[in-house]
């Protein structure tokens, strides 16, 4: 542990001092200089406290909120700083061997202002990037609308209209108010139905307390249905006891219900028009390991004819590729979460790009595959990081026809 902590503080020495000289080579005054240092130290001895002192059982993530701010703003990017005085010492090393070679008196070329204010600069871009996403960006919810076309629907329900959100993430969030407007526009969109595909806490139940009187303002006809996701189940926390983790999914379950979610735990329910009925299915979290695996569609399609048309609750969405789509129940539409689109990337009409797409095929928006459709949420929340930059937190509204 000891020599590990000595190679980290080694790189990590090695990194500011080179990119100090970026600084120095742009900033000439002593002063300013000496200030560069001391927020420096003060900001590392800060990070280093707050990484030694955690304590899992503390139930505090906005203490890994200022952590995972501190490096995302202060520290990854100087990264870019590095990469532009790498490629120039690559260049000034090759000019200090054509002078050797080709000149009788040979200099070592010196730092050229434009690239070390190049990475400097883009650094700074990106630090202002992340604190936008963080003192915005996780509130700019949008609607997307979706509409479908599904083999079998009845026709008294073409046209009916299905809001989905997933990840809230409750825990993640210091000023519950600051929601208030995204939960207007969920209400705005007077959906049939309202589905919540899982995470609705990081760990703790109690997390969702201060949002149940906000999410109670939601109302939808034919009802609001939610299932878990692999972050409800408590399992990255540390228990103080075993019957304190027993007691956290019953309790996150009576908070649903007063916020008048039905949670659904490998079960269905039938939506009926007159004589005519389509079934919500709700699994719990399957996931590649070591993600849990949980979710038992057999029992949740029990009874239901395979000509029925069937929307799946199924918080991740590697569960429609290895089982959804090869079911002989026909699932004709899954709702996954999971992804958050990583938080970061690229969304755009013709661009879609983030990190986390090398880790899921299947990320974000909607997906066919052996006809069957998947539409994976960006996720409601935050966690981990407390932002989002360029991944806009996402309400979606289906219209089936």
């Amino acid at each position: 542990m000891q020599k590990n902590i000595l190679i980290i503080t080694g790189i990590t020495f090695l990194l500011e001092f080179y990119v100090y000289q970026a600084f120095r080579t742009v900033v000439s005054n002593p002063w300013l200089r000496t200030a560069y240092w001391i927020i420096t130290i003060l900001t590392y001895a800060y990070f280093i406290f707050e990484v030694m002192s955690f304590r899992r059982e503390d139930r505090d993530h906005h203490r890994v909120q200022i952590v995972a701010s501190l490096f995302l703003i202060f520290i990854l990017p100087k990264l870019f700083v590095v990469f532009f005085l790498f490629i120039e010492d690559i260049s000034r090393f090759f000019r200090y061997l054509f002078t050797f070679f080709a000149q009788p008196e040979t200099y070592y070329p010196e730092r050229r202002k434009f690239m070390s204010l190049t990475g400097l600069a883009i650094a700074g871009v990106f630090s202002i990037l992340i604190i936008d996403g963080i003192a915005f960006g996780k509130y700019r919810h949008r609607v997307r609308k979706v509409k479908l076309k599904i083999a079998g629907l009845p026709d008294v329900f073409k046209g009916y209209k299905i809001i989905q959100i997933s990840d809230i993430h409750a825990g993640s969030f210091f000023n519950p108010a600051k929601l208030q407007p995204a939960i207007d526009l969920i209400k705005a969109q007077d959906a049939d139905m309202v589905l919540f595909t899982g995470d609705m806490v990081n760990n703790y139940a109690q997390e969702f307390e201060p949002f149940v009187k906000m999410f109670a303002e939601i109302k939808a006809k034919d009802g609001k249905f939610s299932v878990l996701g692999n972050h409800d189940y408590g399992d990255y926390a540390k228990w103080r006891t075993q019957a304190d983790k027993d007691r956290n999914i019953p309790f996150l379950t009576e908070l649903q219900q007063q916020a008048g979610f039905e949670l659904l735990r490998n079960e269905h329910r039938v939506i009926q028009r007159g004589e005519e009925k389509i079934y919500l299915l709700g699994v719990e979290n399957w996931g590649i390991k070591p993600f849990p695996q949980y979710g038992d569609l057999n029992k949740a399609v029990a009874g239901i004819p395979v000509s029925a048309v069937k929307i799946l609750m199924s918080h991740d969405p590697t569960h429609f590729d290895e089982i959804v789509k090869k079911h002989p129940a026909n699932v004709q539409l899954t709702l996954s979460g999971h992804t958050h689109g990583m938080q970061f990337g690229l969304d755009l009409k013709n661009v879609r790009w983030s990190p986390v797409q090398y880790r899921y095929k299947k990320w974000a928006d909607l997906y066919e595959s052996e006809g069957k459709y998947l539409y994976v949420n960006r996720g409601f929340g935050v966690i981990g990081f407390p932002g989002r930059v360029g991944i806009e937190p996402e309400i979606t509204l289906f219209e089936l026809q």
